[in-house]
């Protein structure tokens, strides 16, 4: 005999999904959390994805993972990288009153602040020691990546000789492409690539937004993953908050620019004016738009705690991430695959 109930139980087929995955060091855990929720649910196929710094880490890891076992594989690929990185670094550089707020213990913080001042990184690291690129050889197979079934992917890097941005597709990639696509180079060394060299994709592009239209799927979901507050909730008053509130206004200018234009084409394209004709503007017309932002969770901790890898406060921040995916699911679940669920040009106008 049938089951008719469970015939008549409609079969969702997962819809293909673009992510751009935004930078912030250790607040990448936070996108963790909600590029776990997003695979549990079995909703999406992520065909293109596009990050810069920790966003390129995620991006990575998720692709290599994905490749491995499909949304399972990927949902372990992520949660062994970020343990892993928990573990890197030294306990004892933390004041841990507050697990979920740990921060750098005084003495660490003045060194860091003194070698940003005084010296270079290739001088406090002659050695070029950096544990993140043995975990990435460990973690993803890069040449695995290379090949055609691969999910498209486009890491951003920022030319330090030009302050252009430099993209690297599925083609071209490395562990010195990660690497450049995470480098501060207040902390880290320059890399080089093709004899040029390069620093932290998120000073010109943090994540780029156009080749996921360019090159992602013909009519798909594209998710945009901030780790950055939309707006920030007060003024700066002292002169370390004015120096930290600088640098994030810098690493989100370009995207903030990209993403409203994006948003003004979108709208011009589903309207038929202007420019809007040819390939570009049918993609645009099959392309549905969505945002998750962090709500202000992120945006309350201290700037230090991006370098903060420490393994209770990456989980903690995982499991933010996967509650603020598990509300968007709820509020917007019958609207992917659908429509947009949000207006770039009001959200970044």
């Amino acid at each position: 005999m049938f089951d008719l109930p469970i015939l008549r139980r409609r079969v969702r087929t997962p819809l293909p999904l673009s992510l751009a995955l935004q930078g912030g060091g250790a607040h990448g855990a936070y996108a963790w959390g909600v590029l776990d929720a997003l695979l549990e649910s079995g909703r999406f196929v992520p065909q293109a994805i596009s990050g810069a710094s920790a966003g390129a880490m995620n991006a990575l890891v998720l692709a290599d993972g994905w490749l491995r076992g499909g949304p399972d594989g990927a949902r372990e690929a992520l949660d062994a990288f970020w343990r892993r990185l928990g573990e890197l670094l030294p306990t004892h550089w933390f004041v841990v009153g507050d697990e979920r707020r740990p921060s750098l213990h005084g003495g660490v913080r003045l060194a860091m602040q003194w070698s940003r001042l005084l010296f270079a990184p290739q001088q406090l690291n002659p050695l070029d020691l950096n544990p993140l690129r043995d975990l990435l050889l460990e973690r993803i197979d890069f040449a695995r990546l290379r090949q055609a079934d691969a999910p498209r992917l486009f890491i951003a890097t920022t030319r330090a000789d030009t302050g252009r941005l430099r993209l690297f597709d599925n083609a071209s990639l490395s562990v010195e492409v990660a690497l450049a696509s995470a480098c501060l180079p207040t902390l880290h060394r320059t890399v080089m690539i093709d004899g040029l060299p390069h620093w932290d994709g998120g000073f010109s592009a943090n994540p780029p937004l156009w080749p996921l239209v360019e090159h992602g799927p013909a009519e798909a979901d594209l998710l945009i993953l901030m780790l950055m507050p939309l707006r920030f909730a007060e003024l700066p008053g002292g002169a370390g908050a004015i120096r930290e509130r600088s640098l994030d206004i810098a690493f989100g200018a370009a995207f903030q620019r990209e993403a409203w234009l994006l948003g003004r084409a979108w709208q011009d394209a589903r309207a038929g004016s202007g420019w809007a004709c040819g390939p570009l503007a049918r993609r645009l017309r099959g392309l549905r738009l969505h945002l998750i932002d962090e709500r202000q969770q992120l945006a309350e901790l201290p700037a230090e705690s991006r370098l903060i890898a420490h393994q209770p406060f990456l989980i903690h921040l995982r499991d933010l991430g996967r509650q603020r995916a598990q509300d968007w699911l709820a509020q917007h679940r019958e609207a992917i695959g659908r429509r947009s669920t949000v207006d770039l040009t009001d959200a970044f106008g």
